[in-house]
């Protein structure tokens, strides 16, 4: 190809601006393999990107966008072929190496996962970096004693977003009837409900974090917004139980006292789905593609490059609902 559509995030004049643009391959970061890329998916973390001082992106210009799937056009790495299909999350793509939002990436070969059986590039990225996360965030909770057979209750914050709508729905898929989600408008509580909710509260109705210790109302918690959310749901989190964390929309201060952890004995579980190391990421798809596949019922919405800053805008201003796919 000679030159083929990318959007280019630039800073000028202490403004970072971007657009769709045409270029050519020697606007990709080195890599072993070249991808013509079928689908990517947006996320908080490429909304950030395009913003001024957003803490993703590490030099410019660049090519924002941290998921990809698609087909493997030229290789010299032996153990991938040409016509191969293939999904690459995290790692430094659209960050400090170009990434998903163009219509060719050449990454490492060291980043990529061969398509998972039982999905198809369209599935990988309704799944993308938010259902990994997800995947990661109920596993974690899973390894602390999180079990269908207790029936415990647990809370999802962030209940219609990418990574908050694909755990409720998982959560629901395999089993768990006890799924609080936490909105903030009154027209994400039906969408929360038809995506396995049994349950929904609005943030005006956790209170205040008034007590180092509240009323222990949740058992687990899968937060991905972080800030004074995590913060007032922390002592209300019962004996033995544990939070998962892996966003920071609402914030990235944490305030509490130790009471919770060494009275009650609560676990605080990071989770990172950027440098997983790729000799783990099979097994997470491989649930994903199986007993987790939801992807043909999730919330989704199917857009072009072109129509990149409307939805841009939308999970700037949480306005956003679900996942949001883009189709090369």
């Amino acid at each position: 190809m000679n030159t083929f559509k990318a959007i280019i995030v630039q800073e000028r004049q202490d403004q970072v601006i971007y657009d769709l643009e045409d270029v050519n391959l020697d606007s990709l970061s080195d890599g072993e393999v070249l991808i013509k890329v079928a689908y990517s998916s947006i996320n908080y973390k490429d909304m950030l990107a395009v913003q001024k001082n957003g803490g993703v992106i590490r030099n410019y210009p660049m090519i924002p966008g941290i998921d990809l799937s698609g087909t493997i056009v030229h290789t010299t790495d032996n153990r991938y072929k040409e016509g191969q299909k293939v999904v690459v999350t995290g790692f430094a793509m659209g960050m400090s190496h170009t990434g998903g939002f163009a219509e060719y990436a050449r990454v490492s070969a060291d980043w990529i996962v061969p398509l998972p059986f039982n999905l198809t590039l369209k599935d990988v990225m309704v799944f993308g970096t938010a259902g990994f996360t997800a995947a990661l965030s109920i596993i974690a909770l899973e390894k602390k004693g999180m079990n269908i057979n207790n029936n415990p209750r647990i809370l999802v914050t962030g209940s219609t977003g990418g990574v908050g709508s694909i755990s409720l729905q998982i959560l629901s898929k395999i089993g768990y009837k006890n799924i609080s989600a936490l909105v903030r408008k009154d027209h994400q509580a039906e969408v929360a409900k038809s995506l396995g909710a049994t349950n929904v509260l609005f943030v005006n109705e956790l209170g205040e974090q008034n007590k180092p210790l509240n009323k222990q109302n949740f058992d687990y918690v899968l937060d991905t917004v972080g800030g004074e959310v995590a913060s007032v749901l922390i002592p209300q989190i019962s004996y033995g139980g544990s939070m998962s964390m892996c966003g920071n929309a609402g914030g990235i201060k944490l305030t509490s006292t130790i009471l919770p952890f060494i009275l009650r004995g609560i676990n605080l579980l990071g989770i990172d789905s950027v440098n997983v190391p790729i000799n783990n990421r099979g097994y997470i798809w491989e649930k994903l593609a199986n007993e987790w596949n939801i992807s043909q019922t999730t919330l989704i919405s199917e857009i072009s490059l072109t129509e990149l800053p409307k939805t841009i805008e939308a999970v700037k201003n949480g306005h956003h609902l679900g996942r949001t796919i883009i189709k090369y």
